[in-house]
């Protein structure tokens, strides 16, 4: 089990976090650029010291800032995988594996190196310099290295930010396959809610320093509990005003025009979440057959293809963002200036306060 308390103040950004990551699981850390994820991997790593805290491994005492506690990274058995992957330029693969292992003689390094090229599927290119290898290849061999001398906690800074689109799935599949073998604690920090998703076992949302909201990929985009998590999570969000219904419902006038229904209770101010995907698209004036009782006009101002799929970015009054079948796109002849309705449910709408 790693534990973290932190508090620092690191430039403009009051860093205040407790994050407990139990043996064999993964919990990443998402936010914007300037949240202070980056600075959590840091102080795990011993690489920089908060104001007050304490890092705990198994109980063992990494750091202790009441007690003056501070162990050197050296001596924190932390695996790290940096953004850009860090591999030495001059050394081959397993060499630059192998470099975790300079209390060995050479030919254990080598041997031990090998095998872990070999779990990774890449010992083939042992001797291939990282110019020569792949975004995904040079990830394993930097995976393979922070693994070598054992940790007892893995730390993963951006994990595929240094990947082009067509390397960034099959080496997200394969790392989450590895995170999933190695039954150590892992913290991974990124920018990316989706690829928090994919790693975490759990998901925590940091902003300005603080975590605002924790807990499984689906507890957070089903139940955001706050207008940044719900935006984060790759949620359309509408600004309005709530007051109670008839049935059950709450009534919301949207900030610049149009009222909303939702099977949530509020009053005042709020923010209203719904998915792209629940949003269904319909000729201008023309309401969706149905349960659904939210009907926007709106006007196509984007489309974006996405496979299958269309995502379109509409103008409702305030921005909305819906995802469509290419087939659906097509029968209603979409283009950017074409008026459409927005149509989605009560029930797929949920209210936040704001």
């Amino acid at each position: 089990m790693l534990r973290v308390e932190a508090r620092a103040r690191l430039g403009a950004c009051d860093l205040d976090v407790a994050l407990e990551v139990p043996a064999g699981t993964c919990l990443a850390l998402a936010g914007p650029s300037g949240a202070g994820k980056s600075s959590v991997l840091r102080i795990v790593a011993g690489v920089v010291r908060p104001d007050a805290g304490h890092v705990t491994c198994d109980g063992d005492a990494w750091l202790d800032t009441a007690t003056g506690v501070d162990l050197p990274p050296e001596r924190r058995s932390c695996g790290y995988v940096f953004q850009d992957y860090a591999l030495f330029p001059h050394l081959n693969a397993w060499q630059n594996v192998a470099y975790a292992l300079r209390h060995l003689d050479r030919g254990e390094r080598r041997r031990r190196a090998v095998a872990l090229l070999e779990r990774f599927g890449i010992a083939p290119l042992a001797e291939a310099r990282p110019r020569t290898l792949s975004g995904g290849e040079r990830q394993r061999v930097a995976v393979a290295r922070a693994l070598a001398r054992e940790p007892r906690v893995l730390l993963l800074d951006e994990p595929l930010s240094a990947l082009d689109t067509r390397s960034r799935a099959r080496a997200g599949r394969e790392l989450k396959s590895t995170l999933a073998a190695i039954g150590v604690p892992t913290l991974l920090v990124t920018h990316d809610f989706t690829e928090a998703a994919l790693f975490g076992d759990r998901v925590g949302i940091l902003d300005e320093g603080s975590v605002i909201q924790q807990g499984t990929p689906a507890d957070l985009a089903a139940r955001p509990t706050s207008a940044f998590v719900a935006d984060f999570t790759g949620a359309v969000v509408l600004t309005g005003t709530a007051r109670a219904a008839a049935d059950g419902l709450t009534h919301v006038a949207l900030d610049g025009g149009g009222t909303i229904v939702s099977t949530d209770t509020a009053e005042g101010p709020v923010a209203a979440t719904i998915y792209p995907w629940e949003i269904a698209v319909g000729a201008a004036g023309q309401r969706e057959q149905g349960s659904a009782q939210n009907h926007l006009a709106a006007q196509v101002v984007s489309l974006t293809v996405l496979g299958n799929r269309v995502r379109l970015g509409l103008a409702a009054g305030q921005p909305l963002t819906a995802e469509i079948t290419s087939t659906a796109a097509q029968a209603l002849g979409l283009a950017p200036g074409t008026a459409v309705t927005a149509t989605f449910k009560a029930a797929a709408t949920r209210l936040v306060g704001r």
